[in-house]
């Protein structure tokens, strides 16, 4: 097995690297003191044809895996911005997936260019309040007409839809109950958000208040038949193109903070004297510093066989929930452990220690918690009963 990275990797990297350096500590600061969205890092990831690096080149992306995309977002989060800068980028490199798998060809001409070229951000209506991530009994329900159907329900935890000119909305085309199975009767759409049909509220958060989370309402949303993705009633399959993606992405966003935060506190143990000696010469403080690295490092290298298992083919759901946990874990250790190593000074904002740690927390739980990973692996991969 080659662990090593390709001369176009490695560029990718270093051209990354190279956009996300005007946007300092001070930016991301701001950004997040103000509840800004960080408009001019999205516009210079768009300008960069970065937003379709997953996306087929023929509607103008560059074609690569996710391998590709993951080293992006691995970098964009180990260059100072944290989540913040992740996710308000990464839903549209990811999120449109359903529609590159199971979109018509005219959806797709129609849809992926102004995502690609930066025209356009989407969001997310998939999670509901009452029903989590058992996703089979949301109630938003989608009711056909002559031309099209009208939506009706709520959702929670659509981040970006401050912002965004679209969204994807998964809803329930048939009763729960005339169905087999509690996944089947939902149906993918894809349309303008309506702010006069869709009322957004956002949700104050502990960390990532640059890129607003919400609870939307919607009101007799009327939507065309063209903006039905697949076939009606199999929208949660649909969606499962997405889910191994999206694992993988957020196991490398973690690892890329921890990382950051890795780096912050190595610098503070050379720097910093006490007692006529550098703090990191101390084992007190060196060892939990070097146990860190090993855990990103390792987490890192499961979060690569799962995308380039994915980008073969081949079957990776175990191995991007198992580098979606590590990577949360790890990452969470790592800016947790730099938060101690900085004692006091962890807890200013000058350090910027605090925020990466507030920030790399939400992978703990989203978007899927690390009780359901182990539910998954155990029966998937242990032959257990499940429990759930």
């Amino acid at each position: 097995m080659d662990f090593g990275l390709s001369d176009d990797q490695l560029a990718l990297i270093e051209a990354v690297e190279r956009t996300c350096a005007p946007f300092d500590d001070e930016y991301w600061s701001r950004c997040e003191e103000e509840h800004h969205f960080p408009h001019e890092f999205y516009k210079a990831f768009a300008d960069g044809g970065w937003i379709g690096i997953a996306m087929p080149e023929e509607f103008g992306g560059a074609g690569l895996g996710i391998t590709e995309a993951a080293l992006l977002m691995l970098t964009v989060s180990r260059m100072g911005g944290a989540m913040a800068a992740a996710s308000s980028i990464h839903i549209n490199i990811f999120g449109p997936h359903p529609i590159v798998v199971h979109g018509t060809q005219e959806q797709k001409q129609r849809w992926l260019p102004p995502i690609i070229e930066g025209r356009e951000k989407t969001c997310f209506g998939i999670t509901e309040p009452d029903a989590g991530l058992d996703t089979g009994r949301i109630k938003t329900k989608a009711e056909r007409t002559d031309d099209g159907y009208v939506i009706n329900g709520q959702k929670i935890w659509t981040s970006t839809a401050q912002v965004a000119d679209n969204i994807l909305i998964l809803a329930r085309t048939t009763p729960r109950e005339e169905c087999e199975k509690s996944i089947d009767g939902l149906s993918l759409f894809y349309t303008k958000l309506d702010r006069e049909r869709i009322e957004i509220r956002r949700i104050e958060k502990m960390g990532r208040a640059a890129v607003d989370s919400n609870q939307i309402f919607i009101d007799n949303l009327h939507v065309g038949r063209d903006a039905l993705i697949g076939e009606e009633g199999q929208g949660f399959r649909a969606l499962l193109h997405g889910l191994n993606p999206e694992r993988i992405i957020n196991a490398v966003e973690s690892i890329g903070i921890g990382r950051d935060a890795l780096a912050r506190a190595t610098q503070y143990a050379k720097d910093r004297i006490v007692f006529d000696r550098p703090i990191g010469q101390n084992q007190s403080v060196a060892h939990p510093l070097a146990r860190s690295w090993v855990e990103l490092e390792a987490a890192y290298l499961m979060a690569m066989r799962a995308a380039t298992l994915y980008d073969r083919g081949e079957s990776c759901g175990l191995e991007a929930n198992a580098a979606k946990l590590l990577g949360s874990e790890a990452g969470y250790n790592a800016a947790h452990q730099s938060f101690l190593t900085l004692g006091g000074m962890g807890y200013a904002k000058e350090y910027q220690i605090e925020r990466l740690l507030r920030e790399v927390i939400i992978a703990r739980t989203a978007p899927v918690s690390t009780n359901m990973v182990l539910n998954f692996i155990s029966e998937r991969a242990l032959g257990l009963p499940r429990s759930y």
